[in-house]
């Protein structure tokens, strides 16, 4: 592919990695930010090195481009609708947690066509401009036009771009290990080693199946063998260095996804009769967390 200009809207941990990722597939990039940096760089198995972007603070200051990416936590989208507003009717893809992709942006009346997407990776934003991605990466869009265009875009042996046909079950199959682990370490303080202990991971599998009670009702195809495979790899023990965003944003003193992590299963449950007495309560927990003492 001839190499497009591409915005990515927000600084953090994933915007740092899509930005190496669409640099080194060739493609100019400017990342837009609320905290103003002079270097992007990432840290990476592979090694350490500058990533060549343009850093814009204002969207007055932002380039006509070919592709947006939207990387902000979705409680964080409002405060990007200037940056939304300046790339209306450019292709936008919603790189989010969670399952309501369109809906983090309803209401803005945009004219860009919207492509939900899904990343893993491993990665954790240092400081403002320095990002540390502990593993490889890839990404999860919806089959159709867009999705193959922006597969062609991203996609390649480094870091893959899947489309499917069922969005819907993989953007369920992704909440499964977030809304595991993710308000687990930032209740605990612990990273993923913490999911190993015994009665943890016995809690895990109690959030797991009761997301996947709601997300069948849903209409995603995931059944037992789904929770069982996630509650398999959470007991043989992960990387004691990973984390989790939640973890990152409550030791940043940052707002946390847990209404739209954990939030979407206590929802659906209320919508569909399914109990989720274990969901509701790690919800309520975590909105009753008060600041970190410094």
């Amino acid at each position: 592919m001839d190499a497009q200009r591409i915005a990515i809207i927000g600084g953090g941990a994933v915007g740092g990695v899509l930005a190496e990722a669409a640099h080194r597939a060739g493609h100019q990039v400017t990342l837009c930010v609320r905290t103003p940096f002079d270097e992007l760089t990432l840290d990476a198995p592979e090694g350490t090195g500058p990533v060549p972007v343009s850093v814009v603070t204002e969207p007055e200051q932002a380039p006509d481009v070919d592709w947006a990416l939207l990387t902000t936590k979705v409680q964080d989208v409002p405060g990007a609708q200037p940056w939304l507003r300046r790339f209306d009717t450019t292709p936008l893809a919603l790189v989010q947690n969670g399952v309501g992709h369109h809906e983090s942006v309803a209401g803005m009346a945009l004219g860009s066509p919207l492509l939900p997407a899904m990343i893993y990776v491993i990665a954790e934003r240092v400081r403002p401009g320095r990002v540390l991605r502990r593993s490889t990466g890839r990404m999860v869009v919806p089959d159709g036009d867009l999705g193959a265009r922006f597969a062609e875009l991203l996609g390649g042996e480094q870091f893959p771009v899947q489309r499917t046909a069922d969005f819907r079950t993989e953007s369920w199959r992704k909440m499964l290990l977030n809304v595991s682990s993710n308000p687990i370490t930032a209740l605990t303080l612990r990273r993923l080693d913490v999911l190993a202990e015994p009665d943890v991971a016995d809690l895990a599998e109690g959030l797991l199946t009761e997301a996947v009670a709601v997300a069948r009702a849903e209409g995603a195809d995931l059944g037992q063998s789904d929770v069982d495979e996630l509650v398999g790899t959470f007991r043989a023990g992960m990387p004691a260095a990973n984390g989790t965003s939640m973890l990152y944003d409550r030791l940043a003193g940052a707002s946390t996804e847990h209404e739209h992590i954990t939030g979407p299963v206590v929802q659906g449950g209320q919508k569909h009769g399914i109990p989720t007495p274990l969901n509701r309560a790690v919800l309520a927990l975590m909105r009753g967390l008060g600041p970190l003492p410094r």
